[in-house]
């Protein structure tokens, strides 16, 4: 059975942390909800539960972004998921938010490090958004994550900070080629939030956490709905002139 929908969002990485926040930010009757997982099939399916208990309704499929050979048949099993659950061809928005994070000091990132840095977060992102671009509508929505990592320095992060740099530029770059489409590109990038991204540190260190929160103006780290709510916002129509910028969502840490 097909479900009425007026948009559909891809989400990558959607099974947990921000992806998750975002997809569950976003699940209401009308939009449809896309999103990729790279191994924990059961966390998707729950978000997918999650996501049709809110009156969303949403599918899950597979995909490592730092793989591009498999990108062609993860379009092709896009396009048959969207057209079997909501009777499309097309997505309206795309959020390019799969990636995992290193904390390793410069002297000692080995280059195994740096490419699964370079592959996942920068190979992945330009060349799985240029094989979605005809499954993309005209007029549509692209956001990728950056970090705040790419404005101010934690040492330990430099591979994955220069990854995400590489993001905020290319960004750019795609919002001026993609604009005779209509299609507007923008940036999050988030603060240090209570995740288990770098395995958990910001969420389980409690010192690490107060000294993150001291610096921050409003007082405390964030939390994954924070991001989601973001990204949800981004998306909505009323920010339809919002184009190639930055958006730092991390509540004014170090300003």
């Amino acid at each position: 059975m097909t479900i009425p929908t007026t948009r559909i969002v891809l989400i990558t990485g959607g099974s947990r942390g921000l992806g998750r926040a975002s997809a569950l930010a976003l699940a209401e009757p009308g939009t449809g909800v896309v999103i990729t997982y790279r191994s924990q099939a059961a966390e998707a399916d729950a978000v997918v539960a999650e996501i049709a208990a809110k009156g969303g309704s949403a599918v899950a499929l597979q995909l490592d972004t730092s793989v591009s050979a498999g990108f062609p048949a993860f379009v092709a099993a896009l396009r048959e998921a969207i057209k079997a659950k909501w009777d499309s061809e097309i997505i309206h928005a795309l959020v390019n938010n799969a990636g995992v994070g290193i904390n390793m000091p410069f002297a000692d990132t080995t280059e195994d490090a740096f490419d699964q840095m370079f592959a996942m977060h920068v190979k992945g992102v330009f060349f799985l958004t240029q094989k979605l671009l005809p499954v993309i509508a005209d007029g549509g929505r692209i956001v990728n994550v950056s970090s705040g990592l790419a404005r101010f320095s934690m040492a330990g992060y430099s591979a994955y900070a220069a990854a995400k740099g590489a993001v905020e530029v290319m960004s750019r770059y795609m919002a001026q080629e993609l604009g005779p489409r209509g299609i507007t590109v923008n940036v999050i990038a988030p603060g240090a939030i209570e995740t288990d991204f770098g395995g958990g540190a910001v969420r389980d260190n409690a010192a690490l956490n107060a000294g993150i929160a001291s610096q921050t103006a409003l007082g405390r780290v964030g939390q994954p709905d924070d991001i989601g709510g973001a990204v949800a916002a981004l998306l909505s129509p009323g920010n339809r002139w919002v184009n190639a910028q930055r958006i730092e969502v991390s509540g004014g840490v170090l300003i």
